[in-house]
């Protein structure tokens, strides 16, 4: 079995799924952070495609930086200055060749997250 990444994004503030939020990828090697790829949340709050694909798995520390500020403010919640939650940086291991499923909860003033399946 390979291993790959998927999320789903659910706005919890109004009862359904986080779409047009952005999301990028990044790959943690010690001090190092490079940048895999940026994609954006569906009408479901999931990603079109994985957002790391078997082909292109491999185990270490991974980063996915959820823009959220800017998905509340493209939705209309009435703006702060600055906003409470703007980017939400999750860092994670993937340490075997399995389906890593990182969902986020996301409401303005708070959010969670788990390893799901």
């Amino acid at each position: 079995m390979s291993g790959y990444l998927t999320t789903h994004v659910l706005d919890t503030a109004r009862g359904c799924p986080a779409q047009g939020l952005r999301i990028d990828l990044y790959r943690i090697d010690g001090d190092t952070r490079t940048h895999l790829i940026t994609l954006t949340t569906n009408d479901d709050g999931r990603t079109d495609q994985q957002i790391l694909p078997a082909d292109q798995f491999a185990t270490g520390t991974y980063e996915l930086v959820f823009h959220a500020g800017a998905y509340l403010d493209a939705i209309g919640t009435p703006p702060e200055d600055p906003r409470f939650l703007d980017v939400i940086p999750l860092r994670f291991g993937m340490s075997e060749a399995s389906h890593y499923h990182v969902p986020l909860l996301l409401s303005p003033f708070g959010y969670s997250t788990y390893r799901g399946s």
